[in-house]
């Protein structure tokens, strides 16, 4: 990571040890695994489908989560060793894990949560309304009733899963005009029809997520994910991108709020 950048986070990093199982089918074949400090996790990797840029949306969704008060599972810095993979049998894993070799990320692995289902917890106005907000900032296109990307752990709401969000990275063309784009993907979210407040969130959010705390996260992305050619420049000019990304988005909030309040009248 840059060390000249100040006021990091400060993630934990941890050495992968075993990897135990996938956790679902698909291209980004997810892990749950056991790192060095015993505890388990599950395993975001870089090798797999939009690679590192899964990772940074990761990273900066789940930490803007938290900053905003959500419950999220800790977020590490996974190192994943070359030979790690070696004695893997199915051999689209062990691909995975040599294309993966290196830092990673990972959420620590909550025992014992379920998915949450809006039909059998029916959520607060307020809560809806801060998720939905977060999603809009985010332009999280992952959070539908398909897959909503929320469990429950000991009797309350935890986030996951933000790797789908910050799609303008995956098309460097015109971020700044998609910075203060509403978010079409809204319409779709699972707790659009319970989301009632979203203009007195808009006003909380607003104050707690600074632009101090944006540069502070997008600082934490290590230069090790950016020294590709799927990113604009060098790791500091990108990593500036992404912040300005957001605090451009900030400022303009009320337009993907008020695209959100539009979609739930007209959906509701």
């Amino acid at each position: 990571m840059n060390s000249t950048l100040p006021d990091l986070l400060n993630l934990r990093t941890v050495q992968v040890t075993r990897y135990v199982t996938p956790l679902r089918e698909g291209g980004s074949l997810p892990a749950l695994a056991e790192a060095d400090d015993s505890f388990l996790y599950v395993l975001k990797f870089r090798g797999a489908g939009q690679g590192v840029k899964a990772l940074i949306a990761e990273l900066i969704g789940g930490e803007i989560a938290r900053t905003l008060g959500f419950r999220v599972p800790e977020l590490v810095f996974a190192e994943l060793d070359e030979a790690f993979g070696r004695t893997e049998a199915d051999e689209e894993i062990q691909d995975l894990l040599k294309f993966s070799t290196g830092l990673n990320l990972a959420l620590h692995y909550l025992s014992g949560s379920i998915t949450y289902d809006p039909a059998v917890t029916r959520p607060d106005p307020k809560l809806a309304s801060q998720i939905v907000w977060l999603d809009g900032f985010l332009t999280n296109i992952d959070r539908t009733a398909r897959n909503t990307n929320m469990l429950m752990w000991h009797k309350e709401l935890w986030l996951i899963d933000h790797g789908a969000s910050l799609y303008f990275h995956h098309s460097w063309d015109n971020w700044e005009e998609q910075a203060s784009r509403p978010f079409a993907g809204i319409k779709d979210h699972v707790l659009l029809k319970w989301a009632t407040e979203l203009e007195q969130v808009n006003a909380e959010f607003n104050k707690l997520l600074t632009p101090e705390k944006i540069g502070q996260i997008v600082a934490t992305i290590p230069d090790d994910w950016l020294l590709t050619d799927a990113f604009p420049g060098t790791p500091d000019e990108t990593r500036d991108v992404y912040r300005r990304f957001l605090e451009i988005r900030l400022s303009s909030s009320l337009n993907f709020v008020n695209a959100a309040e539009d979609a739930r009248k007209a959906s509701f």
